[in-house]
């Protein structure tokens, strides 16, 4: 079709050669017929010759000039002076553009939806259940009432109606000599809400707190084995150690207001200040109980949240820097050096500006990271801190999402713990965003009730058990409610931690571990020998599946030489018993069981469960590691 147009079979090298081009073309398609001007009435036509330039544009009139397409060309070229000189032309009466009718309009089909009231996510309305955290459609959740249990199932939901006067009149001596756990919680938090009506909740609503003290209720934990410390507003000048006077002022004003927004995802209203000064207060007030003995640990149950509130920055939900605020009260009362460890889904970008120069001031964070693509975008593992603080800002960024408890534990006893245990903490504070649990429709991670137990069992053995943990993020209800139930039993003491089975972390976790420790190890010694195992761990994990792999997608199996023995096995608990284990061994995963592969003819060595190549867990391909 392109053959009548004789275009040139090279580049246009300039402006005047690609518009001969161009006009070419639009004269072919004009002549042909492919550009359809409608002229049978008179506006059309008198409208085609002002555009077209000619007297007539009919189609006949283009069929007799096809012959001739490629010499022809647009006589006249509209311009501005063309349109305002004949706009007679499109003045004339209406009435003969009777016949002319509008182009239909395609109907607007409304998608019918409904939100979670679990984790407030948008649902088609032929779901049945929510897409995130599996909610039933009809969920009667925490309709009965501010003690109404997320537990309780929809056809037997009973309410648990303790009055707010017994907790206001438990004796604080009696409490405070038979429970060692104090709980920070206060109703006018639960003021602080969004006054816009949307067509969702926002995710960081009052039903956050009743889901969990409603969990607390039901357990029999709150009110009962928990000390409730009384709430007080944070003083002015106890914010300004953490926060600018241009920060604080931003957030008083929103009490002459009834509605107002600092971000587009961070709300106020007139309550919104009051609420975060006790929130702040009550952090500050059970560090200084922890610290000079008088409770051994504490759990604050506050919101709006404070990781994301920097010196000057009120974002992310969040008003005022909780935990930044009771780690300096936790040093007006006598701690020295204070562990602030952040496991929320976000990293804690405003906890890390405050104390990013402050060598008194360990800040650890995992969070989800993605590069940065992941909100708010900082918190990679290059950020140590600076001006004589560097390494005392320990991020360990996940590379992805559906990070799960084996990546945290695996993170924990080779980052974490060691980095903790090397500075010795007076105090320890953890951030406790539970937005990486299971079914969270913002952090969309894998952590499970067990996980944040387990982080929090390993964590009290720091700073001879004086912790503070702090209600950070966490938005699907019912997660929320179990993670901090599961959270407050072991600051309880509850002896039963349940034990994390196969930690070996996923490709990914691994991967991160060992770029933190690649960084991390130049400011802390304890790492070096760390570093190196994980080193070699992943250079293993990486010669492992590049064979196998190969092997795999030319054979699609793993062929096994013939002169190698092979030991299949039941049960890990067996295998100190019941085989000799070779100096140097392989581990496969052939069909979901193990195969030990060995030469006959090296020396024998046993190996007790437990260690070695027993802590990896083969759940995602077929790999290969040596351990020696």
């Amino acid at each position: 079709m392109f053959s009548a147009l004789n275009l040139p079979q090279r580049i246009p090298e300039s402006l005047s050669d690609a518009l001969t081009a161009v006009n070419r073309v639009f004269d072919y398609f004009m002549v042909t017929g492919a550009f359809k001007m409608d002229a049978d009435n008179s506006f059309h036509k008198q409208a085609a010759q002002v555009f077209i330039g000619r007297g007539e544009s009919s189609r006949s009139d283009a069929s007799e000039a096809q012959p001739n397409a490629k010499r022809v060309r647009v006589e006249k070229e509209l311009t501005f002076k063309d349109m305002y000189e004949n706009k007679e032309l499109f003045e004339e009466d209406d009435e003969e553009d009777t016949d002319w009718e509008p182009c239909p309009v395609e109907k607007c089909v409304e998608v019918i939806k409904w939100f979670c009231r679990n984790c407030t996510m948008d649902n088609l309305d032929n779901d049945i259940c929510c897409e995130v955290c599996g909610e039933h459609k009809d969920s009667k959740i925490l309709t009965l009432g501010h003690f109404a249990s997320p537990f309780a199932q929809d056809g037997n939901l009973n309410e648990i109606q303790p009055s707010m006067k017994v907790m206001r009149d438990f004796d604080s001596q009696e409490s405070a000599a038979n429970s060692s756990t104090a709980i920070g919680f206060d109703e006018r938090m639960l003021l602080h809400a969004e006054v816009e009506k949307k067509s969702h909740p926002h995710p960081e609503r009052p039903d956050r707190l009743r889901a969990i003290v409603a969990s607390l209720t039901r357990a029999g934990i709150f009110p009962g084995r928990c000390y409730p410390i009384p709430a007080r507003e944070i003083t002015q000048e106890e914010l300004m150690m953490v926060h600018s006077s241009e920060h604080i002022e931003s957030v008083e004003v929103t009490s002459k207001l009834m509605s107002s927004y600092f971000t587009s995802d961070t709300y106020a209203n007139k309550h919104s200040a009051c609420a975060a000064r006790l929130a702040a207060g009550l952090c500050a007030d059970l560090a200084s109980a922890i610290v000079s003995g008088r409770v051994k640990n504490g759990f604050a149950l506050v919101r709006p949240p404070g990781h994301h509130a920097g010196v000057k920055d009120v974002m992310g939900f969040c008003l005022h820097n909780n935990a930044a605020v009771a780690a300096l009260a936790a040093q007006a009362a006598g701690a020295k050096k204070v562990l602030i460890l952040d496991w929320d889904v976000h990293h804690g970008n405003g906890t890390q500006e405050i104390f990013e120069k402050n060598k008194s001031v360990l800040y650890i964070s995992l969070h989800r990271h993605e590069g940065g693509a992941f909100y708010p975008g900082t918190g990679g593992a290059h950020e140590v801190g600076y001006m004589g603080a560097e390494g005392y800002c320990v991020n360990i960024p996940w590379s992805r999402g559906g990070v799960s408890d084996n990546d945290y534990n695996f993170a924990f006893q080779h980052v974490v713990l060691p980095i903790a245990s090397e500075f010795a903490p007076d105090f320890t504070i953890i951030s406790a965003g539970f937005d990486a649990a299971r079914g969270d429709p913002l952090g969309g991670c894998d952590i499970t009730p067990s996980g944040y137990a387990q982080m929090t069992h390993m964590l009290n053995a720091l700073s001879g058990g004086k912790m503070l943990v702090i209600l950070e993020g966490g938005y699907n209800l019912r997660s929320i409610s179990s993670s901090a139930t599961a959270v407050i039993k072991v600051l309880l003491g509850e002896s039963h931690v349940p034990e994390l089975e196969n930690s070996f972390p996923t490709k990914s976790g691994l991967q991160t571990v060992f770029e933190v420790l690649d960084i991390q190890n130049n400011f802390w010694p304890s790492l070096k020998p760390i570093f190196e195992n994980v080193m070699s761990l992943w250079e293993m994990h990486c010669l492992g599946k590049k064979v196998v792999g190969k092997q795999t997608k030319k054979r699609r199996r793993i062929l096994v030489p013939k002169w190698w023995r092979i030991c299949e096995i039941s049960a890990l608990e067996e295998t100190s018993q019941n085989f000799p284990f070779l100096e140097c061994v392989c581990c496969l995963l052939v069909k979901c069981k193990f195969i030990l592969l060995g030469e006959e003819d090296l020396k024998m060595k046993g190996l007790r469960p437990n260690q070695g190549w027993s802590h990896i867990q083969f759940n995602e391909y077929l790999g290969g590691f040596l351990y020696k």
